[in-house]
């Protein structure tokens, strides 16, 4: 991954939805679906990003609440909801098993949250990075070190950043 120097910034055209879903190991001994659990996601992944026509627009890999996570980005929820229920595609399928095997069971946790985002209602910014998370999905740009998040989101007109140069 090329690092990208400086500040920068990331923006998408648009109204968009972030999905963070994830999962723990409650109990570490008994791994006797994880195998087949640690496979569901990265199946999906792989077909969403093969159907341009699905409103997936990326995801990324993480380790969040003490487990494994995906922040994924969608052009909508309507896209999200139609690739949740869509009989014929990896989800449904993966999740009625999850169910079978290992719902009632406490064994591994699931956990998932969905946040809609109004164009122009959020911010990105990286700092000597590669292109990750929305700037790996959206428009990457520079940024110069005279913007301030206040500015950035309308909150105050006048502002200086509290870290000079940076």
């Amino acid at each position: 991954m090329a690092i990208h120097q400086g500040r920068h910034t990331a923006t998408l055209d648009g109204d968009f939805v972030v999905f963070l879903i994830g999962m723990r190991l409650n109990r570490p001994w008994k791994v006797r679906h994880l195998p087949w659990f640690l496979q569901t996601m990265p199946r999906m992944i792989s077909e969403l990003e093969g159907d341009p026509e699905s409103g997936f627009l990326g995801a990324e890999k993480a380790v969040m609440f003490g487990g494994l996570a995906v922040v994924q980005y969608w052009r909508s929820f309507a896209h999200l909801e139609r690739y949740a229920r869509d009989g014929g595609a990896s989800h449904l399928p993966a999740w009625r098993e999850f169910n079978r095997r290992i719902r009632d069971s406490g064994d591994i946790g699931i956990w998932h949250e969905t946040y809609k985002v109004r164009a122009g209602e959020y911010e990105a910014i990286y700092g000597n990075m590669p292109r990750v998370g929305l700037g790996s999905v959206g428009e990457h740009r520079p940024l110069g070190s005279t913007s301030t998040a206040a500015l950035r989101a309308g909150e105050r007109t006048d502002d200086a950043a509290p870290v000079a140069g940076y």
